[in-house]
């Protein structure tokens, strides 16, 4: 997820408030079991195509109506529900690095944002949710927003994006480790996954191809088999660097370029400027974020710290100012990392990288 915010907890309480509305008869109820990362549905549905039962991330998630105070708690989720045409069914969001996506921006307006980053469960609670959402376990986990079982135990259905759990270890410190590298079938997975909780199935196909239409689109006829990239995040004294198979792996396998940090599983590991100036990238795709929880956290602060910077200053790329701004999002695992294999094409072109 990189190094996306300050991590907050504050456990939810038997007695809030809240509680008791969230456990009157008819409100979604949520069950855990299991264990793996894919998404499937599966169990019988009324006429109405309720309820919906979703394998995800371990948990077994029914939703017996469509939301309708649904609160996505990650950027990433809360900008698929908004693509996928359901503002008015979101009662609030939070956790963002980034400018909304291009062509949101209106039906984001009208959506109470009640933190910039992780919010407390009480936060979310008050908006009195019946589905909440993110785009990394560690959201809903112990030392995030609270974790998900905590949520179940009040009736509100939670659900994980697959493409951070599937073939992904989490269980340490960090922000996970990948077992194998990640595709865009399981942003895809989610797209489908949210459509049907909402009952809106069709637009979750109709988005799916778009997004799929802009990949073949931004890769055609592309060839980057002789360009190295490096991915930088966020912060200047230890940097984050995506390694191999997150989002970034993703954009580099459609480009057939070479990330310069292929070697390591970590999803952002923290490395030297030493070592990213002896792998000397030929291109520096850079995190330009909005939010301010780490050092060199826009783009102009990331070039200024490397144009000065002695283990730096000299790097191919930098001399010749080889850089890509992406957002924080299309360096994660979402609908924008789309964006990113269109950005990062297009900028190997420029440089004359790219057949």
């Amino acid at each position: 997820m990189g190094p996306e915010t300050p991590r907050y907890f504050v456990p939810l309480i038997a007695g809030h408030a809240r509680s008791a509305a969230l456990l009157t008869a008819g409100t979604l109820l949520l069950t855990a079991c299991g264990t793996g990362g894919d998404s499937s549905a599966d169990g019988p549905a009324g006429a109405d195509g309720y309820p919906v039962t979703l394998k995800n991330c371990g948990h077994t998630v029914t939703v017996r109506a469509a939301p309708r105070r649904a609160v996505p708690v990650d950027q990433g989720s809360t900008e698929i529900l908004l693509s996928l045409g359901l503002a008015g069914r979101l009662a609030a969001t939070a956790t963002w690095t980034d400018p909304v996506m291009k062509g949101l921006e209106k039906a984001n307006a009208g959506i109470p944002r009640i933190s910039e980053n992780r919010p407390s469960s009480e936060k979310v609670l008050d908006q009195e949710p019946d589905f909440v959402s993110a785009s990394f376990e560690s959201t809903l986990a112990k030392g995030g927003v609270a974790p998900r079982e905590q949520f179940e135990e009040l009736g509100v259905p939670t659900y994980v994006s697959p493409a951070d759990c599937t073939a992904k270890d989490n269980s340490k410190d960090g922000d996970g480790v990948r077992t194998g590298a990640l595709t865009m079938d399981s942003v895809y997975r989610e797209v489908r996954d949210m459509a049907k909780v909402f009952g809106v199935p069709e637009r979750g196909e109709k988005l799916v191809a778009e997004l799929t239409a802009r990949v073949r689109k931004a890769t055609d006829g592309i060839d980057a088999s002789g360009a190295t990239l490096m991915y930088w995040f966020a912060n200047s004294e230890s940097p984050y660097l995506a390694g191999c198979c997150g989002a970034p792996g993703v954009i580099t396998r459609e480009l057939g370029a070479k990330n310069v940090f292929d070697d390591t599983h970590e999803e952002w590991p923290q490395i030297n400027w030493e070592t990213v100036a002896d792998r000397n990238p030929d291109v520096l795709v850079i995190g330009d974020l909005t939010r301010k929880s780490q050092t060199a956290e826009s783009a102009s602060r990331k070039i200024a710290f490397l144009e000065s910077n002695p283990a730096t200053k000299n790097m191919d790329a930098v001399r010749h100012k080889r850089y890509v701004l992406l957002s924080g999002q299309a360096m994660n695992p979402s609908i924008r990392t789309v964006e990113g294999v269109e950005r990062v094409a297009a900028g190997l072109r420029t440089f004359g990288l790219a057949g």
